[in-house]
């Protein structure tokens, strides 16, 4: 099985400050990359293509030596609402009024309940 990954658009990718490419999550959390590509397949870590490089993560997804709390299962919610991958990363980086600042900061600073609950609004 292998690995299918979206090719992202520049206005998206301006929306994320720094970038991981797999061999560095995998160093990170302390794993193969075998193991970060089932990350990315589980969806408990979103992966997109940059240019002609394989998958690259946001920084930000990863805290210390682990996953950021709260992000795989605002991932699932997201894309159970239908979003796609790259669907998915614009709506965690876009600036929300009304949170303040964007989901992936009140995910950072332990909102994630309330990010997942706004996350499974937009299914309806």
């Amino acid at each position: 099985m292998t690995l299918s990954v979206a090719q992202i658009d520049r206005e998206t990718d301006a929306l994320v400050d720094e970038w991981l490419t797999l061999p560095q999550v995998a160093q990170r959390l302390d794993l193969s990359i075998g193991r970060a590509k089932q990350l990315l397949k589980d969806h408990k870590l979103l992966g997109v293509r940059r240019g002609s490089g394989g998958p690259q993560v946001p920084a930000v997804f990863l805290q210390g030596q682990e996953v950021m709390k709260g992000l795989p299962g605002t991932l699932t919610v997201l894309l159970d609402a239908g979003y796609d991958d790259i669907q998915a990363l614009r709506w965690l980086f876009t600036p929300d009024e009304s949170l303040p600042g964007s989901p992936i900061e009140a995910i950072k600073a332990g909102r994630h309940t309330e990010v997942k609950r706004r996350a499974q609004a937009l299914a309806f």
